[in-house]
């Protein structure tokens, strides 16, 4: 079993920046690829970026990219979101998740295991 747990969401002012975090209690972390997705109010959740094993390889949502990163730390079990340049259309309740394959993928489904999220709050 692998438990997710996302930090480091709040309120900050259009232009602004965030660093999110997800810590992964799990031995192989490694061996995980893992993604972030955010799900608005009364919108279904999306992709938003993912990160392969060892990190040689992300992906992002159309609408991020530039301005978020992936990246991780395998040694510390953590993975991380970089949000700079925020926008109100950023707003939305962020999770971390993890998907035990070894291909990099954008649907939800293919996911394993979910954290319980983060909020993110952009103001105009």
């Amino acid at each position: 079993q692998v438990q997710l747990v996302e930090s480091g969401g709040g309120l900050v002012q259009v232009g602004g920046s965030l660093r999110l975090s997800c810590s992964a209690s799990v031995i192989s972390f490694s061996t995980y690829v893992m993604g972030w997705f955010r799900q608005a109010p009364g919108k279904e959740r999306e992709f938003v970026a993912a990160i392969s094993w060892m990190g040689e390889f992300t992906y992002y949502l159309d609408s991020v990219k530039g301005r978020f990163t992936i990246s991780r730390d395998n040694a510390k079990n953590t993975v991380y979101l970089q949000m700079n340049s925020l926008k109100p259309d950023d707003t939305a309740v962020y999770y971390c998740a993890a998907d035990r394959s070894a291909k990099i993928t954008t649907r939800n489904v293919d996911y394993d295991y979910w954290g319980q999220g983060t909020q993110v709050t952009v103001s105009s």
